[in-house]
């Protein structure tokens, strides 16, 4: 797979990067849109097309180093798969690496959260994301994708944000204090400090792509109209870096499409900015 931002070695060995980006290009249970196993591939492409300066942080945020593993390609279960992502990122993480995931469905995201769990005993998770995924589980599997927070939950306390789809079947499991359903914050900003206070000190950041409008991101399996755009969603994330330790986050879902390359690039971008945020000394 291409090497994220196409960085040179200088700023790309393991052994000097600060950051570690796992592709999981793995689309084994979604149910309607396919194609999320080539979202890693299409946003590693992208953001070699980026510049590397950000105008808002101004920072050059690669300079602490970006490594890009080898894809985890488990694809014998979606259980295998959660354990062989857990076994990855544990690798890293006890190497006292910044773990970023790369999607892929959002099953994977239950992968990348348990090792964070088991070092950081007060850990929260910030979900970012058109659906709940509350359900106990679905298809004859609790790892669906349409499980994940349930999984997630298992372990520590979620904060979902964006949400405005969801089945009857998940409404008992809805933690009110801590949802923020899409129509009611999508055009004032009167709920970020509520969302925040909600989160521990240590957050894990899970963004599914769907969270954003399908009129910037149309390529994902499932895209629900009535989206945040991606000034408010930059505006929330800058917020939980200035209040919060954000130890690491996945972004999933992307399922391109070969005649708009735009939502590759969004992706893209929000890694680098989420990074800048989180990296940045101003």
């Amino acid at each position: 797979m291409t090497n994220y931002g196409g960085l040179p070695e200088v700023y790309s060995r393991l052994e000097t990067s600060k950051v570690v980006i796992i592709p999981v290009p793995y689309d084994e249970t979604s149910t309607w849109g396919k194609g999320a196993d080539r979202g890693p591939e299409a946003l590693l492409e992208a953001s070699a097309n980026m510049e590397l300066y950000d105008i808002e942080t101004d920072s050059e945020v690669f300079q602490i180093g970006i490594h890009t593993s080898d894809p985890v390609t488990e694809n014998s279960s979606p259980e295998k798969m959660v354990h062989a992502v857990h076994r990855e990122a544990g690798k890293y993480i006890a190497m006292e690496k910044f773990v970023i995931g790369l999607g892929g469905e959002h099953s994977i995201t239950t992968g990348f959260v348990r090792p964070y769990f088991e070092k950081y005993k007060d850990l929260s998770v910030l979900q970012l994301d058109a659906h709940t995924d509350l359900r106990p589980e679905y298809e004859g599997s609790p790892y669906n994708h349409a499980c994940v927070m349930s999984r997630v939950r298992e372990l520590c306390p979620v904060v979902q944000v964006g949400i405005r789809s969801m089945d009857t079947i998940e409404k008992p499991f809805l933690d009110h204090p801590r949802l923020f359903l899409a129509e009611d914050i999508y055009n004032h900003d009167k709920w970020m400090t509520k969302a925040v206070d909600q989160l521990t000190d240590n957050v894990f950041i899970t963004i599914d792509l769907d969270v954003f409008d399908p009129s910037v991101m149309p390529s994902t399996g499932t895209p629900e109209p009535g989206g945040l755009l991606w000034y408010q969603v930059l505006d929330f994330l800058r917020l939980v870096n200035q209040k919060k330790n954000i130890v690491g986050f996945d972004v999933m879902e992307l399922a391109p499409d070969s005649n708009s390359k735009s939502p590759d690039f969004l992706a893209s971008k929000l890694v680098y900015k989420l990074l800048s945020y989180r990296f940045s000394k101003k």
